[in-house]
């Protein structure tokens, strides 16, 4: 059964997989990044370990990054932290529409906003006592289907809870750097 886009049917078979197999669950993404000029720089995303084996996709994904010209870039993409802001609403949305599938809730309207508050004299170097990320976000959703105003919320309240760039922004995560430089 389809609901939302999602073939419930194998949304529940790969839990019970994953259930039974949990070894299974252990994924790796990838993004490799090149720098064109200035702030311009572009992303390429393929190949992830997942289900106990490598994966390529059909084809490369590419994104590019660019600040504004008023922050001396040549707006040839968005800039990094609003690719995060991307990243939390396609999350919490994508997960959305799994729970209300799962649930047997038709949706027919999921629309978010996210906004994110910084101030750029950390990142300048100019006062080090304001952090260089944001200093806030919000997540505003509009959603419509076949169900009550309570059940549409809990919808979005399960999805924060399995966000996966939720719990990455809100509990954080060690990342590490490698330099090799000739």
């Amino acid at each position: 059964m389809t609901i939302n886009g999602v073939d419930t049917s194998t949304l529940f078979a790969t839990i019970d997989v994953v259930k039974g197999q949990p070894e299974l669950a252990q994924f790796q993404f990838r993004a490799t990044n090149r720098w064109i000029s200035g702030t311009h720089n572009r992303s390429t995303i393929n190949g992830y370990f997942g289900a106990g084996q490598e994966h390529t996709r059909a084809t490369d994904h590419r994104y590019d990054a660019d600040h504004p010209p008023v922050l001396t870039g040549g707006d040839n993409g968005p800039t990094p932290v609003e690719f995060l802001l991307h990243a939390l609403a396609a999350c919490l949305t994508s997960g959305l529409a799994n729970i209300a599938a799962a649930r047997g809730i038709p949706l027919t309207e999921v629309s978010s906003t996210v906004e994110g508050d910084i101030d750029l004299q950390g990142i300048l170097g100019i006062d080090k006592t304001v952090r260089n990320g944001y200093r806030g976000i919000r997540v505003s959703f509009e959603l419509r289907g076949d169900a009550t105003q309570e059940q549409l919320a809990a919808l979005v309240e399960q999805s924060r809870k399995r966000s996966a760039v939720w719990d990455v922004l809100t509990n954080g995560v060690p990342v590490t750097i490698d330099v090799k430089a000739g």
